[in-house]
């Protein structure tokens, strides 16, 4: 007989068999869950989680500052915890720890890296599920690159690895600032902007000194003959190879066809050409192998540009007769590579297009807080540590992400170098279009990469038993206690010029890039330390510094370690035979005037011919005349000026517009514009966009006579925080690189030097009419297929309404504008844009396209 409590239903003995079903499978999920944890693998997938970021208010209770929310969606089939994890995220702004909404903490850790940690009370969240966090940022917004970015999870039992998260959206935001660019404002800008026929165009870009056309053309086709001397041999392979791709065909000489000269004549400059093209022939006349390149690419912007689109059995070139030689000899661009990498094959393509405008010096920013770019034989850990980034808080095997690199090395647009072969390979590709690399190693700021990577260095040989070897390039001292931070908010990015070994590090830096230069085979004139940005407070307490003040009576106080320390690296540079290139800090004494701190020549190094490149002239900033100070005081100057020349800087004030802002917003006109003798005379715009008050420019230098002789050159940047990738690099150089060659190379125009404002400023417009003409009709037709093609920057169309029509403009002539009226995006098969549009109650949208259907950013009728 079974006793009473074994007599049990089916049903009843089904409830047990599932109870103990389901226990057995939370067991084993527990029991899974506890071994993928163990194997580095999070129960949660991250990806699973989508991202929202958006911004809630400028001017929160009435502060310069923005209420901004981040949303997290979770998007998987299992709950996300709402513990046990911490979010990490990059920021250039810096944010109130404390989030608004209560559920969360946001703590800088260092640079722009912070942290997220979720409240005792954070959500968990389930399929579906959302929360929102509201925080803080200690400034308004005001595009899209002030937003949080590269966010990443990070599992409290696995700190060592993080996760990427899922997609990451950016809500549009309509700020009331002033200064908002607006389609109507663009129409604005745009109406005076005359539509000139093509064939009345100057044909060679940029501007030559002496052009005239003359009637007739030269028949291009592949028998031409090709004469030239000796001297030009190298620079007769590169037109050939320029023929044959536009031909499609090989060139085969006909003794009795047309022909093309390279021609040596004496007397001329070393960079000026003479180019004659006659029915029969075309000829090009240079004293120097420069000078005949010029003339080279003088051709190649003087051919028709629809024939770059595609092979061509024959194509006619105009007749002109050209003088021409620069104004300055130093025109350079700038590339940080250092906050992001750009892969060699995008620094080659971008070389081409400064040889095609006539550029000469590739100012190669190899080095920062964020990046070691270049491998050096006698300092593997330069790259081995200092060109990586992902997850770390100690960063002693890699750097932790910056900019939004992400937590995985190989998967960032923050991790890359060039080996040896590639950075000689970039240096011969350069020498062959006649542009010097100048190689900048920053010091002794911006130095974090290097910092880090001799860390590990040290720690790898004290492991190793070899003390005495281990500190010998040691780059701060590790009783330091100094409390700093920089203008990227680090606090421990700073060389201390007060040890030895810094110079050791230094001289061996030197001796390995010298030694690349000369396996390339290329010359090596100077080299860039660097010396912007260094913080208030760095070196106080290091032991390093107050020994060697007390064996120094020349050094009373920190400030004086900048002299000391830049007097003995360019000693190291002079031993080379090199003289020494820096920012503009690297020239100048920090002294004070009734209390206050301001900037002179430093008259230890006037002596020294110093080369120093300014690029502090921010409007409203203090410094506006400091290029000026430094010409009139005997410094070599390279006007790099942040108010015109930078160009990761927004094109314009519009939260949809990428890029920095904090120096100026610069559009192509900003190039264009700009008067390197008397930057002052049609600066009319502030930082922020909004009307400058010219008051600033009272008791400021003016560039003497003597001065004008120091203004070696200009020099255009992008720095890298927001570039990550070739097709943002390419947006954000292109159209403006066009207008530094032109103020690079071509004479002082009339408009720039005319006392009469009134007259000035119709000159201005006429010229500025012709140029976008050029730029729009020949030059981005070209730029569509020139070695592939180039992305530049397609500016939104200007949009108006009056009288019940809508009124479309372009920046450039030749755009063609194509709008819809159906709600969908304008794509390169939408009605062309010919005559005003009738309001019928619907929303146009409007965009420009090239030559190859590619559209710009959309303009719509929307409010």
């Amino acid at each position: 007989m079974i006793p009473k409590f074994f007599d049990l239903s089916s049903t009843t003995i089904n409830k047990i068999l599932m109870h103990r079903f389901f226990s057995f499978l939370l067991f084993i999920s527990f029991f899974a869950t506890a071994v993928a944890q163990s194997n580095g693998v999070p129960v949660f997938p991250a990806k699973d989680l989508s991202i929202q970021w958006e911004t809630v208010q400028n001017d929160y209770q009435n502060k310069p500052v923005s209420l901004n929310a981040v949303t997290i969606i979770n998007n998987s089939s299992i709950e996300f915890p709402g513990k046990g994890w911490k979010m990490y995220f990059n920021s250039a702004r810096l944010i109130t720890p404390a989030a608004v909404t209560g559920n969360a903490r946001i703590d800088l850790m260092n640079g722009d890296l912070f942290r997220l940690t979720p409240a005792v009370d954070f959500p968990s969240l389930k399929p579906g599920d959302s929360v929102r966090i509201e925080f803080v940022a200690e400034e308004p917004v005001v595009n899209i690159t002030d937003g949080p970015e590269g966010l990443y999870l990070v599992w409290d039992a696995m700190p060592d690895k993080g996760f990427s998260t899922g997609t990451f959206t950016i809500h549009p935001f309509k700020p009331n600032y002033k200064g908002l660019i607006t389609t109507s404002i663009i129409y604005d800008q745009n109406k005076n902007i005359r539509d000139i026929p093509a064939e009345q165009l100057t044909k060679i870009f940029p501007t030559p000194v002496s052009y005239q056309e003359t009637p007739g053309y030269f028949d291009l086709i592949n028998t031409v003959r090709l004469i030239s001397d000796e001297r030009f041999m190298k620079e007769k392979e590169g037109l050939i190879k320029t023929l044959e791709s536009l031909l499609g065909n090989k060139i085969i000489t006909n003794a009795s066809g047309n022909s093309i000269s390279l021609e040596y004549k004496d007397g001329l400059p070393s960079e000026a050409y003479e180019l004659e093209v006659k029915s029969n022939s075309i000829v090009i006349r240079a004293s120097g192998s420069a000078g005949l390149f010029y003339g080279i690419q003088s051709l190649k912007t003087l051919v028709p540009p629809a024939a770059w689109s595609k092979a061509n059995k024959s194509i006619q070139i105009p007749s002109v007769l050209v003088k021409d030689e620069p104004r300055f000899g130093y025109r350079a661009f700038m590339l940080d590579v250092g906050r992001n990498f750009q892969p060699k094959k995008e620094v080659l393509k971008l070389l081409d297009v400064m040889a095609l405008y006539k550029l000469n010096v590739f100012h190669f920013h190899l080095t920062e807080d964020e990046g070691w770019r270049l491998e050096l034989p006698s300092l593997p850990e330069l790259t081995e540590v200092g060109s990586n980034r992902g997850h770390t808080l100690d960063s002693k095997s890699f750097l932790p992400p910056s900019h939004g690199s992400g937590p995985d090395i190989a998967k960032n647009p923050g991790s890359g170098y060039y080996n040896r072969a590639d950075f000689i390979e970039i240096l011969r590709y350069a020498n062959d279009r006649h542009i010097l690399v100048l190689p900048e190693i920053e010091t002794p700021g911006h130095a974090r990469a290097a910092i880090k990577s001799m860390n590990a260095r040290y720690e790898r040989l004290m492991k190793a038993g070899r003390k005495e070897d281990a500190g010998h390039y040691l780059l701060y001292d590790p009783g330091d206690q100094s409390k700093y931070s920089s203008n990227q908010y680090w606090n421990d990015n700073i060389m201390d010029p007060s040890l030895p070994s810094t110079y050791n590090f230094i001289e061996t830096v030197i001796s390995d890039i010298v030694n690349i230069y000369k396996e390339a085979g290329v010359p090596l004139k100077s080299l860039h330390f660097g010396g912007d940005e260094v913080p208030d407070h760095v070196w106080e307490k290091s032991p390093a510094y107050l020994s060697l003040k007390a064996s120094h009576p020349e050094i009373q106080s920190t400030s004086d370690l900048w002299y000391y320390f830049y007097g003995r690296v360019n000693q190291l540079v002079k031993a080379k035979g090199l003289y020494l290139s820096g920012w503009e800090e690297m020239g100048l004494r920090k002294t004070k005037l009734d209390g206050n701190y301001m900037y002179l020549p430093n008259p230890d190094f006037e002596s020294e011919h110093l080369q120093t490149e300014v690029w502090n002239n921010t409007l409203g900033g203090g410094n506006e005349d400091l290029a000026y100070k430094l010409a009139n005081g005997g410094y070599k100057v390279v006007l790099t000026c942040v108010t015109n020349l930078y160009f990761d800087m927004a094109y314009y004030k519009s939260f949809d517009e990428p890029g920095y802002y904090w120096g100026a917003f610069t559009d192509i006109d900003k190039p264009f514009s700009f008067i390197p003798f008397d930057y002052f005379k049609n600066s009319n715009i502030d930082r922020d966009g909004l009307p400058l008050n010219r008051n600033i420019f009272i008791g400021k230098q003016r560039l003497t006579d003597y001065g004008k002789s120091n203004i070696i050159g200009l020099q255009s940047a992008v720095w890298g925080e927001n570039i990550k990738s070739e097709e943002r690099l390419e947006y954000m150089l292109l159209p403006r690189l066009l207008g530094f060659a032109e103020r690079a190379w071509a004479r002082d125009p009339e408009w720039a030097t005319i006392r009469d404002t009134s007259l000035s400023k119709l000159q201005y417009e006429d010229s500025w009419s012709s140029f976008l003409n050029i730029v729009g009709k020949r030059e981005f037709p070209m730029l569509d297929y020139y070695l592939g093609g180039f992305g530049y920057r397609i500016p939104k169309p200007g949009l108006n309404f009056e009288n019940g029509h809508y009124a479309a403009n372009i920046q450039f002539p030749g755009l063609v504008i194509r709008y819809t009226l159906d709600g969908k995006d304008p794509d390169a098969k939408s009605n062309m844009y010919k005559d005003p549009v009738t309001e019928n109650g619907k929303v146009i949208k409007l965009r420009a396209f090239d030559s190859r259907g590619r559209g710009g950013a959309i303009s719509n009728s929307s409010p």
